[in-house]
């Protein structure tokens, strides 16, 4: 089947199987790796991607149902020239990673948490990130990186 979609601001015509998972879409048909496979069964959070601006967790979700929609992976954050965006240069400065293999999930995650949550504290953040699972870092230095993305966001 043929499914339309933009992907980091390109129109995309795929031709897969009915039954493929987006991330399988995006990983094997436009070969965009950076969002990864954890779990598939949704409960890891390392997949996740937005549609038309929501974090989604892309396993637990057929690429047709996501049919002319507008999907951002982690690839699609970072300007033309390279320029991160700011969660994401938020999680590098407060060293929001360590082996880096939840951080394209989490970085998604949280830039819809803070369009969603403009003004959550430290304990609300961390509800809303309770979806995407680190297994490295206490999660603190990933906090401490939401609340200065959210605040170089605010000011973008």
């Amino acid at each position: 089947m043929h499914v339309q979609l933009t992907v980091n601001g390109r129109a995309s015509t795929l031709d897969v199987a009915p039954n493929t998972l987006l991330v399988q879409a995006l990983r094997e048909h436009l070969k965009l790796t950076g969002t990864h496979v954890g779990c598939d069964t949704a409960q890891c959070g390392a997949c996740t991607v937005l549609v038309d601006g929501q974090a989604v967790k892309s396993c637990n979700v057929l690429a047709a149902q996501v049919a002319g929609s507008s999907v951002t992976t982690i690839e699609g954050l970072a300007k033309a020239d390279g320029t991160m965006h700011p969660m994401q240069a938020a999680f590098k400065d407060c060293h929001g990673l360590q082996c880096g293999f939840c951080t394209p999930g989490m970085v998604m995650s949280a830039v819809d948490l803070c369009k969603r949550h403009p003004q959550a504290d430290e304990g609300q953040i961390r509800e809303q990130l309770e979806g995407n699972i680190c297994r490295c870092t206490g999660y603190q230095n990933i906090v401490r990186a939401v609340v200065q993305g959210r605040a170089a966001m605010a000011s973008a």
